[in-house]
């Protein structure tokens, strides 16, 4: 008798801790339901702002009307070859007018309201405009804008529609809008959490699609040249030297065959510059960034596949994935089959219905840290493309520098750039005493990584080399009109 007492009651005793168990779990997916929405402001393509820096009659940039590409995830790194466009017209955005406009007297007030909404002083802004970097947007992208109102620069959540006119800094990421002058930051939501409000100057436009919308995310180092494609001709490749409005741009053919390397054992890091350097674009299953030094087990196709400019590669890799996380935004996987890369046969056809080349991987690792940092000082030196603004470019480094398995070192990569054309060739240094990495500074990693890199305890060498060109290829534009 007291055995079956015993037993009802160690009985009732789990079902109440079940039971505890399942309300505190409803509770939390409760709250993650209740998760409010960001607030966008949808910013179309050609509508001047109603409260800009920089009076948009007078021509400071011109805006292209472009098609919207379908979107591989919702976070995009800034290098990712493909990301952004150019023209044969590259003269979309005047950037020494704005710097006549930031630096005139008349202007101080506009001048340390822009420079502060970018981390900045004003006396830094002529050297920080020389390190940006004018491009066309090839996907209906989310960022920080900024009105000017009562003396202020005034931050709201926008979609900038695909074709819009933009500077972008060191590592790629969003800067300027060129027509009206207006500071830029990264966005710093859940790219699937955001509620788009068009009014009847900014109407919905053709081909929006909230699930095709993206983030950029800073690249993990500088970058010396951005591979962009032309939005009129996508079988034109440019690649466009960091600082330089289309003076001294090359092209290539994007439809030059290209080879998957090896990348088993490397970390995400070294694997998607080793990509990008070949022209092609890293992704992970899930669609979201895992940290730097995520180790890749797999790639998806294999290496020694050829691809086209801007095809994703999925790479798998070690370590728990997580998803949905309101500092790295991610959005819908990457959809499997060919990417409609410039140059490829979907081309031709709405970008909206093209579909990047990826397939699901296995195992994904946790998502990056938004990447918002303030903008470089004048001083700093720059010898590439995207920067995030601020004195401390590039995302804090993921992980804790102690326990988390750092990359060994690596030697320089020899994979040519994109170009067929004449891009910057700097030699890739290697580094045998790398340092330990800090958690404030930028990812630490090589530049390249070998076929298979066992796990060290020493932190990765700092990046030296040249990096490679930059630019996603979810497809090639659709139609398009003049720049």
């Amino acid at each position: 008798m007291a055995l079956r007492v015993f037993v009802h009651r160690s009985e009732i005793a789990a079902i109440r801790r079940i039971a505890v168990l399942l309300v505190f779990v409803l509770a939390l997916s409760g709250c993650d339901r209740n998760t409010p929405l960001s607030v966008v402001k949808a910013v179309a393509a050609g509508v001047p702002s109603l409260a800009p820096f920089f009076d948009e009659n007078q021509g400071l940039g011109r805006d292209a009307q472009v098609r919207a590409l379908a979107a591989h995830g919702g976070l995009q790194q800034g290098d990712t070859p493909g990301l952004y466009g150019g023209s044969k017209q590259p003269t979309i955005c005047d950037v020494v007018r704005l710097e006549e406009f930031l630096t005139d007297p008349a202007n101080e007030r506009k001048a340390q309201a822009w420079a502060a909404a970018l981390s900045i002083s004003a006396a830094e802004i002529p050297g920080y405009l020389g390190r940006l970097t004018p491009v066309l947007l090839r996907h209906d992208t989310l960022v920080k804008n900024h009105d000017y109102k009562k003396g202020k620069a005034v931050p709201f959540n926008a979609l900038l529609q695909t074709g819009i006119a933009i500077l972008v800094d060191e590592r790629g990421l969003p800067a300027v809008k060129c027509s009206c002058g207006n500071p830029l930051r990264p966005f710093e939501g859940d790219t699937t959490r955001i509620k788009v409000e068009f009014d009847d100057r900014n109407e919905e436009w053709k081909g929006y699609e909230k699930s095709s919308v993206v983030a950029v995310r800073p690249a993990t180092r500088k970058v010396e040249q951005l591979a962009l494609v032309d939005v009129q001709q996508p079988d034109r490749g440019v690649n466009r030297p960091v600082g330089t409005t289309g003076e001294d741009d090359t092209e290539f053919d994007t439809r030059e065959r290209r080879a998957v390397p090896d990348l088993t054992g490397t970390t995400f890091g070294q694997a998607s510059r080793r990509l990008a350097g070949k022209g092609l674009a890293a992704a992970l299953a899930d669609g979201g960034l895992p940290p730097d030094h995520a180790r890749v087990t797999a790639s998806d196709p294999p290496a020694g596949t050829e691809l086209r400019f801007g095809e994703y590669v999925t790479l798998s890799v070690a370590g728990g994935a997580t998803s949905g996380d309101s500092s790295t935004g991610t959005s819908t996987p990457p959809r499997s089959g060919s990417a409609s890369e410039p140059g490829s046969s979907e081309s031709t056809r709405d970008a909206s219905g093209s579909t990047p080349s990826t397939s699901s991987s296995s195992s994904t690792s946790t998502s990056p840290p938004s990447g918002s940092t303030p903008p470089p000082s004048s001083s700093g030196s720059v010898s590439s493309a995207p920067s995030s603004p601020g004195p401390t470019s590039g995302p804090p480094s993921a992980g804790p520098p102690s326990s988390a398995a750092p990359p060994s070192s690596e030697p320089a990569s020899s994979d040519p750039p994109p170009s067929s054309a004449k891009p910057p060739s700097p030699k890739d240094p290697t580094s045998s005493a790398p340092p330990p990495s800090p958690p404030s500074s930028q990812p630490q990693t090589t530049s390249s990584a070998p076929t298979s890199a066992p796990v060290t305890s020493s932190a990765p060498p700092p990046e030296t080399s040249r990096p490679a060109t930059s630019a996603p290829s979810t497809g090639g534009p659709g139609a398009t009109s003049t720049v």
